[in-house]
């Protein structure tokens, strides 16, 4: 059963909406109170998040932020506001998906299965590319072939891989592989995705599995794997 998250401050609409959710099959907790949302989620891992942006004591974007720094768990960003600017803020810290009140709660259950179900599709997808990722000892083999990489080349490589249909800023990978480090720019995820490329050149794949999108970021390319 699939869980999920319902952060709301106006209890009507979370009602509803958790009504919605039981007769689809979900499971689902309601949390009214936007300090409380981000240690929740790190221990109770939910399956997707609908999240409103205004919320007491912490707003829905600086949830969906801090959550960004160890999670990639579906949220859906839900707020009165209709300005293009704050829906590609959320989109751009994160976000999978934007809903704009008053929305229709059956909607709502329709957009979070078709999240989950492009998740399994990408689930999938990987778990038939011969790549193996170990979280425990920091490694990455492709085919059985070592990719020797370090601490944060690891980690920029698992980021990417696991959401291979996303294109992920350099702001947003340094935010993620170094959150508290506050002296470096963003530039420098440049030299470590340089880094991984030869690597990958060496072993005779293509460095185009860490693709790049100008302007925007980078990307795993799961269809350079030969």
């Amino acid at each position: 059963m699939h869980h999920v998250l319902i952060v709301e401050d106006d209890i009507d609409i979370a009602q509803q909406v958790m009504l919605f959710f039981k007769a689809a099959g979900f499971k689902s907790t309601h949390i009214d109170d936007g300090a409380k949302v981000v240690s929740w989620v790190k221990e109770n891992k939910p399956d997707t998040i609908i999240m409103d942006v205004m919320l007491p004591n912490q707003c829905g974007v600086e949830c969906l932020k801090q959550i960004r720094l160890f999670s990639l768990v579906p949220v859906i960003m839900v707020t009165a506001k209709v300005a293009e600017s704050d829906r590609l803020k959320g989109l751009e810290l994160g976000a999978d998906d934007y809903v704009c009140k008053p929305f229709s709660a059956a909607e709502l259950v329709m957009r979070v299965k078709a999240i989950l179900r492009r998740c399994s599709q990408n689930q999938h997808t990987e778990a038939e590319q011969a790549i193996e990722i170990n979280t425990e000892n920091l490694t990455v083999k492709l085919k059985g072939n070592l990719l020797a990489l370090t601490k944060v080349e690891f980690d920029i490589f698992s980021l990417l891989y696991k959401s291979p249909s996303r294109v992920f800023s350099r702001q947003y990978i340094l935010e993620y592989v170094q959150p508290s480090n506050l002296d470096i720019t963003d530039r420098v995820i440049d030299s470590h995705i340089k880094n991984i490329r030869k690597k990958l050149k060496h072993l005779n794949f293509s460095p185009k599995i860490v693709g790049s999108v100008y302007g925007a970021g980078y990307c795993f390319n799961k269809d350079e794997i030969a």
